[in-house]
Formats: structure tokens, C-alpha cells, sequence
């Protein structure tokens, strides 16, 4: 009898996951049958329905030559601006974390505690609270409306999650490890790296996928620091979805939007179950 119930309620707890799963792809699917058809056939069909016939024309205008405002040369050179900016804000960023976490994990300092306390308290500031400040010193800089400011914007704004991920991976790693190291002679950057930096690939996983998501998904500080010509993708699908010229086209439109998340998309899918082990190992326990 407990077998048969043991079954019954695996099979009610996988019925409801796939339940779940199905509702929450729905928008997806959506996006992509819609992306799939031509404008007649989204007009007169319906929603759901599969494309009677594949027209891949939506995707080509998305990439290049949809209007994004009073250019039309598509996504292609705002997705590329993205990539710009991701790479170098994600392992700058990381790698000032992971430096940030390991001395306050393993080397304690007069008000240690302290500096980690704002930092924690760094993680809660609403992005809108530094918009004007963080404004007049890029443009006191010379970095206004430029890839490199805006990739500082995002490493700044991002160490503090990144230091916090690694602080907290790092006071896990026993001292005595550490202690072992100092009687051997090795100092600050050799333990760093020949004892922490090789048992750190769990965390670092965790940390670049954040990090890509976070910057690669931003919206408000793309749209307030970027200027013609440095704008990244989400910028310009926003303009996209908001000019029409002659009817709205709905395929399109969510073209446009698949390609803008694909990285994203292709980076859980690659290295999702390696995101879960970080967080498992101790990524965000303090």
C-alpha cells in the first residue's frame, strides 16, 4: 500500500512540475510561432496555432534592417555592443570579486567587518539613487555616451554581489589550509592562487552567469549612459517594439525580443546545472 501511494504522489509531484513548466513556456512558445509566421497569417489565425508554413523573413529583418528609431540596420550592431560590454564587465568584475572576497574570508583587517557591511548594504541601493551622480562623474571622466563607461558603471555596481558571493564561498575553505601555506612561506597572491583560485571554479560559475545575466538583461543604464552608436540591445529592441513604420509587425517584434534573450537562454542551458552546484557549495550561505 505505501508503495502504490509513494508512486501516486511522484506522479502527482511530476504531473504538476510538467504542469508548471508548460504555463510558465507558454510566452515562449508564443513568441516563437509568432516570430515563424507572416503578418496575414498572424492576423487571421490563431495564437497558439503552429505556422502553416515557415518564413524565417522576420528573423532576417530583426537582424538587419528593422528600424530602431531613425536607423534601420536591425539588432546586429546593438548586439554587438552588448557583447562589448558583457565581457569585460563580467571579468573585471569577477575577478575584483573574487580578490574582494578572498581578503575579507581569510585576512581580517581593522574594520573588516565594517567594509563588509557596506558593501552588503551596496547590494540593496536602488539602481535610480546613483542615475545623476554617477552621470556627472562619467561625464567629468570624458566617458559619457561610451562603451568603456558603461562597462565601469557595470563593474562597479556588480562587486558588490560578486564580493559577496566569493567572501561568503571563501570562509568556508578551512584556515588551516591557509596556515599551512604562511609556514610554508607563501605569501598573499601565491595562496590565492595556488590554493583558493583551483578550488573556486563552482563560484565562478555562479558569478559569470549573474554577472552575464545582470548586465546583458539591463535596460535603464544602457538607455541613461549610452549614446548613438554605443547602445546595447535592449536599448534598441525597446526603440524597435516602439516605432512602426506603415503596420505593426508582430513577428517581427518577437523576433527581435528571441534574439535579445538568446545568450542568455544559451548560457543557462550550457551551464545551469554548474550554477545550481555553486550555489549548492556554498555560493550564497554566510
Amino acid at each position: 500500500m505505501s508503495t502504490i501511494n509513494q508512486r501516486l504522489g511522484r506522479t502527482l509531484i511530476y504531473t504538476l512540475l510538467i504542469g508548471f513548466a508548460l504555463i510558465y513556456l507558454a510566452p515562449l512558445y508564443v513568441m516563437l510561432v509568432t516570430s515563424l509566421k507572416d503578418i496575414e497569417e498572424i492576423r487571421s489565425g490563431n495564437l497558439i496555432a503552429l505556422p502553416e508554413h515557415l518564413n524565417f523573413s522576420a528573423w532576417s529583418k530583426a537582424w538587419n534592417s528593422a528600424c530602431t528609431g531613425s536607423e534601420c540596420e536591425g539588432l546586429a550592431p546593438y548586439f554587438w555592443n552588448s557583447v562589448r560590454i558583457v565581457i569585460p564587465a563580467v571579468m573585471l568584475s569577477t575577478i575584483i570579486g573574487a580578490c574582494n572576497g578572498y581578503v575579507l574570508a581569510q585576512w581580517q583587517f581593522k574594520g573588516s567587518n565594517m567594509l563588509f557591511g557596506a558593501l552588503l548594504f551596496g547590494c540593496f541601493i536602488p539602481f535610480q539613487v546613483i542615475l545623476l551622480p554617477m552621470a556627472k562623474l562619467l561625464a567629468w571622466l570624458g566617458l559619457a555616451n561610451t562603451v568603456v563607461g558603461l562597462v565601469g558603471v557595470h563593474v562597479v555596481y556588480g562587486i558588490t554581489f560578486t564580493t559577496l558571493f566569493f567572501r561568503n564561498y571563501y570562509v568556508a575553505i578551512p584556515n588551516e589550509l591557509v596556515r599551512a601555506a604562511r609556514l610554508d612561506g607563501a605569501g598573499f597572491f601565491a595562496i590565492f592562487w595556488r590554493i583558493f583560485l583551483p578550488m573556486s571554479t563552482p563560484i565562478f560559475v555562479v558569478t559569470v552567469i549573474w554577472q552575464f545575466t545582470q548586465i546583458w538583461n539591463d535596460f535603464l543604464f544602457g538607455v541613461v549612459y549610452s549614446g548613438p552608436g554605443t547602445q546595447p540591445i535592449t536599448v534598441a529592441l525597446n526603440n524597435l517594439v516602439n516605432t512602426s513604420v506603415g503596420g505593426k509587425e508582430y513577428n517581427v517584434d518577437m523576433a527581435a525580443a528571441i534574439i535579445a534573450a538568446l545568450p542568455t537562454l544559451l548560457v543557462y542551458l550550457v551551464a545551469g546545472k554548474y550554477f545550481v552546484r555553486g550555489l549548492t557549495a556554498g555560493a550564497v550561505k554566510g
